[in-house]
């Protein structure tokens, strides 16, 4: 059985667990403290620490860069998804990439101002240092204050998204590819506090999140 290690509020591993879920196949999570990796090191023999992980029986897959996709290609080869088709890969890499860098910053600093509502009490002071490590002292109270604009500027860089969907159920076909599956949770990220809400001027983009949540590959077999 695939078991994917990972944090559930992590937009990354958002992304592989709704393939998984899309794919039908039965699969285990393993959650893990934000403060412990010690099991990811161990299983990628001491060459990864971050998440997501999969473990596909002796097989351990991880990212060997930042937008490898290794994890998705790996499950979409596997599970014949569909998720990569030849002739959409230069629209698919262009995307990802504007996913992964404008709408990920934003929406993990909007979540992130929320930490004490998905973060054990035990793991905050390790959470803040490495936030803080990684973005400055104070950011975390910086990105409050600066919530209303953060929101404006997501809402912003979601506009050519919403755009998209003028006349397609999803963002480059009638079915879902890759993409779908990374703007999915770079938004998962951005919702994990249940502090927020999709942008209400983009209709557009909160049914395709509706219809995102139930899809399943079953639906686009035939």
């Amino acid at each position: 059985m695939i078991e994917l290690i990972q944090f559930p509020w992590s937009p990354f591993c958002i992304v592989q667990r709704r393939i998984l879920e899309f794919s039908g196949t039965r699969f285990k999570i393993t959650n893990i403290p934000n403060t412990d990796r010690s099991l990811v090191w161990k299983l990628t023999r001491e060459q990864y620490y971050q998440v997501p992980v999969l473990r596909d029986g002796r097989q351990v897959i991880f990212e060997t860069a930042e937008d490898s996709q290794v994890i998705a290609k790996y499950l979409d080869n596997k599970l014949g998804l569909g998720l990569f088709p030849e002739h959409l890969s230069g629209w698919q890499t262009i995307l990802w990439q504007h996913i992964e860098n404008e709408i990920e910053s934003l929406g993990f600093r909007l979540n992130d101002i929320y930490y004490r509502d998905f973060i054990s009490k035990q793991e905050r002071l390790a959470f803040v240092r490495h936030k803080e490590r990684k973005f400055g002292r104070g950011c975390l109270e910086r990105w409050r204050e600066e919530r209303g604009e953060l929101l404006k500027q997501l809402e912003k860089a979601l506009l050519p998204y919403e755009q998209m969907l003028l006349t397609k159920g999803f963002l480059i076909g009638d079915r879902p590819h890759f993409a779908d599956f990374d703007l999915y949770g770079m938004l998962g990220n951005f919702l994990a506090s249940g502090n927020y809400q999709l942008p209400a001027p983009h209709k557009r983009i909160r049914n395709w999140h509706a219809r995102m949540t139930k899809a399943s590959a079953a639906d686009f077999s035939h």
